[in-house]
């Protein structure tokens, strides 16, 4: 199967069987987003969930979180993953916010990534989810995913997966593909022990196909 063809296949599928895709983060304004975002670093949207209302109740804005000292975040946030380096990413995004944006969340990714604690991915992710931006995050998920269904080949970074993905996908379609790929990942094409037998996708899925024909061999 041509890449293009395995591409045009695997989106069609996803619009069909998964026509709404979006984060499971909870937010309600750019400003929580990128909190949240920041938190979800190596740490699962679940977890982030259950830390974010207290955190957002204290600081609802940015000024607020910016007058804040970082021991005062890490009480909150400490049962999150690297909750030192977090708390401290937090209130220094929380300044830069305001001393070099007025307070707003930047659309551009170049400009996001400035920020502390925002790196390629957050900023993709905020381009994306909150201003509709044509960028694609690559997490874990869909770096594994991508290389697993056959639509990445040799991808060794990040940077490298989103590239080869922004090729074949179109435009319009980049936002929700992102988070087809990564809810797949989180739900169907687990790390550790895929769900080949439930998935959707196997007929179009190179990982599936080598599984295969190993044990037919």
């Amino acid at each position: 199967m041509q890449k293009k063809e395995r591409f045009e296949k695997i989106l069609t599928w996803f619009e069909n069987n998964m026509p709404v895709a979006e984060t499971e983060l909870h937010y309600t304004n750019p400003y929580e987003l990128l909190v949240a975002v920041i938190l979800s670093a190596q740490c699962t949207d679940k977890r982030v969930n259950m830390v974010t209302p207290k955190l957002f109740k204290k600081y609802p804005v940015p000024e607020l979180l910016a007058n804040a000292t970082p021991e005062e975040v890490f009480e909150i946030i400490k049962s999150i993953s690297y909750p030192n380096n977090k708390a401290k990413h937090l209130v220094g995004m929380a300044k830069m916010l305001i001393n070099d944006f007025n307070g707003i969340v930047p659309a551009d990714v170049n400009e996001l990534q400035k920020l502390p604690g925002v790196g390629r991915k957050t900023a993709n992710v905020i381009a994306s989810v909150v201003y509709e931006k044509p960028t694609l995050a690559v997490d874990t998920h869909v770096f594994r995913v991508s290389a697993r269904l056959g639509l990445t080949t040799n991808a060794k970074t990040p940077l490298e997966t989103e590239k080869q993905l922004l090729k074949y996908i179109p435009e319009n379609k980049v936002a929700i593909a992102h988070h087809w790929l990564i809810l797949h990942g989180r739900y169907v094409c687990t790390a550790r022990n895929p769900k080949c037998n439930e998935c959707g996708l196997s007929n179009y899925c190179k990982y599936f196909q080598q599984k295969n024909k190993k044990s037919s061999s």
